[in-house]
């Protein structure tokens, strides 16, 4: 006579519990049988070689050192057959070289033999009075496959293996031969302690090469914004320089038909449109400056508005460097050097980042600047030098920082802007020395240096 049909109020709680465990036991067989980065070995991605070779050397030892072991204590100590404990022994600590490449199908192998090595365990004549069903030298072996998971494989599979390991041991709880010692639950907690441990330090290396990661990309970052801070601070500056040339050709078509008398109709036309262009275009240059310029200048009127220097302001720019506590001697050319726009700013610029940097990194350094021309007049030679910097002291008077830039990335920014060279570097007795060489005639195409093409956005 069958027993009472549950009633419906049980049925519903019971599908709920069989349903959780068939997707409990579906995600165990999907962690264990989906290992993480096969093929790949443990420490592969450090730059040290002797950390690379190292999991090998260690995984070597233990099976070296185990299979000897292993067969002795199975064939002396637990009475079982030569052949079979020589197996078993094989199976149990080779595997643990797969373990540096492949440590997940690694314990497959290891967790089977051992499961097998347990059940022949049992009838064995010298079992009574000993570990069962792992013993020590299993559990030995056992620990070191789970350091390997640990640093390799994920959360849920290290607590898929932690949880199939306390099962096999439960399971053969009942059969545990009379006088023998249960290491089932030894085995279960010293697997999950190493588990925890493994995972902690790997997740800290995770997280610390990550965040070194981030850091190399915002370095990256930094870099790319402060180059592009830079030539869009020397686009600015070009901008005024052509709208200068542009007020100029307006002024110049306008008033072309009163200083040119008998000017024909066609012509006095012609400049009229002239004019118009310019003007149109000056406006549109205007509207480009004010995208070009910071908001905070916009907003306070800074400098920039100002007219662009050249190397005529040098002398007032060295009177404030001395100012600021640096002995500085200037060395101009005695007659005045024509010069393109771009160049004389350019100069200006580069002795104005260098004499910044000496006030920054090397107070109180006695430092010369000249400017000189080539004896053929095809370049301009712009050099700063500073001598070792004597005992730190604070400066007495800020220097002149208008329109400053970024150092040395300013500094080839705009020696590349007009097609010149430059050379930086320390000297022998502790100085450092700045020489820039500028065309006198910058080739036209110099200024599309600055394109999107070559600096990504400006």
């Amino acid at each position: 006579m069958s027993g009472p049909s549950p009633t419906p109020a049980h049925e519903p709680t019971r599908q709920r519990v069989l349903r959780a465990a068939r997707q409990a036991l579906h995600i165990v067989v999907v962690e264990l049988g989906t290992p993480t980065e096969p093929g790949t070995p443990l420490f592969g991605s450090v730059q040290k070689p002797w950390l690379r070779r190292l999991p090998y050397l260690v995984a070597f030892g233990f099976a070296v050192s185990l299979l000897p072991t292993t067969i002795t204590i199975l064939s002396h100590d637990y009475g079982l057959g030569g052949g079979l404990a020589g197996a078993l022994a094989t199976a149990q600590t080779a595997p643990l070289l797969l373990a540096v490449t492949r440590p997940l199908q690694a314990w497959w192998v290891i967790f089977t033999a051992d499961i097998v090595c347990a059940l022949a365990l049992t009838g064995a004549d010298g079992v009574a009075g000993r570990a069962w069903p792992w013993p020590p030298m299993v559990i030995v072996g056992y620990l070191a496959l789970m350091v390997a998971l640990s640093l390799r494989e994920r959360s849920r599979t290290l607590v898929a293996v932690w949880l199939t390991t306390g099962v096999a041991g439960i399971l053969f709880e009942p059969r545990t031969p009379d006088r023998s010692d249960g290491t089932w639950v030894l085995l279960f907690v010293l697997t999950g302690v190493v588990l925890m441990m493994g995972a902690t330090l790997r997740e800290r290396g995770d997280a610390q090469r990550k965040l070194i990661e981030q850091e190399t990309i915002s370095e990256a970052e930094r870099a790319r914004r402060t180059l592009l801070e830079e030539r869009t601070r020397i686009a600015r500056e070009l901008h005024d320089v052509v709208a200068h040339h542009m007020s100029v050709i307006t002024v110049q078509a306008d008033s072309a038909p009163y200083r040119l008398s008998g000017l024909p109709r066609e012509a006095e036309e012609e400049f009229g449109s002239i004019a118009a262009t310019a003007r149109e275009s000056l406006a549109e240059m205007r509207r480009l400056l004010g995208v070009l310029r910071s908001e905070e200048t916009e907003r306070h009127g800074g400098p920039e508005k100002a007219p662009q220097p050249g190397i005529g302001m040098l002398p007032k720019l060295v009177e404030g460097t001395v100012r600021a506590g640096v002995p500085v001697e200037l060395s101009l050319p005695e007659d005045g050097v024509p010069l393109e726009p771009a160049v004389d700013l350019s100069a200006y610029r580069i002795v104005q980042e260098a004499l910044a940097n000496v006030v920054r990194h090397a107070p109180g350094a006695r430092t010369r600047v000249s400017v000189t021309t080539a004896a053929d007049g095809s370049r301009l030679t712009v050099l700063v030098v500073n001598s070792a910097p004597p005992a730190p002291s604070a400066p007495s008077a800020p220097l002149e920082t208008t329109g400053t830039g970024h150092g040395l990335i300013g500094m080839r920014e705009r020696v590349r802007l007009v097609d010149g060279s430059l050379d930086t570097g320390p000297l022998p007795d502790g100085g450092f020395r700045v020489a820039a060489q500028l065309p006198l005639s910058p080739p036209p195409a110099a200024a599309a240096s600055l394109s999107p093409k070559d600096s990504g956005s400006v």
